[in-house]
């Protein structure tokens, strides 16, 4: 049974930057699509990010483009999502999940305030 664990988050003042890690334990995780989710207080979770197997292909929500970046180190089983200039709007926790889905991790609390 694969298992996500999400790591990286904190709190960060608006414009600061934080680099997610998800650690995916299968041993197909270099054959899957990867993605970042985000679920803020009484909302539903929303897609972020997204990169092929290769890590040649990624996609982004609009809110995130240009500001997040999608990235994956197959040898070490991790996927990443470093996000700059951050807005009090992405606060959320962060999920990393494959394409198709598999059971969720706890994810990682994101807060960016002041």
């Amino acid at each position: 049974q694969v298992q996500l664990v999400e790591s990286g988050g904190g709190w960060v003042q608006p414009g600061g930057s934080l680099r997610l890690s998800c650690v995916d334990s299968g041993s197909d995780f270099s054959f899957s699509t990867m993605k970042w989710y985000r679920q803020a207080p009484g909302r539903e979770r929303e897609f972020v990010a997204d990169i092929s197997w290769g890590g040649t292909i990624t996609d982004y929500t609009e809110s995130v483009e240009g500001r997040f970046t999608i990235s994956r180190d197959n040898d070490k089983h991790i996927v990443y999502l470093q996000m700059n200039a951050l807005k009090p709007e992405d606060t959320a926790v962060y999920y990393c999940n494959r394409q198709p889905p598999v059971d969720w991790g706890q994810g990682t609390q994101v807060t960016v305030s002041s």
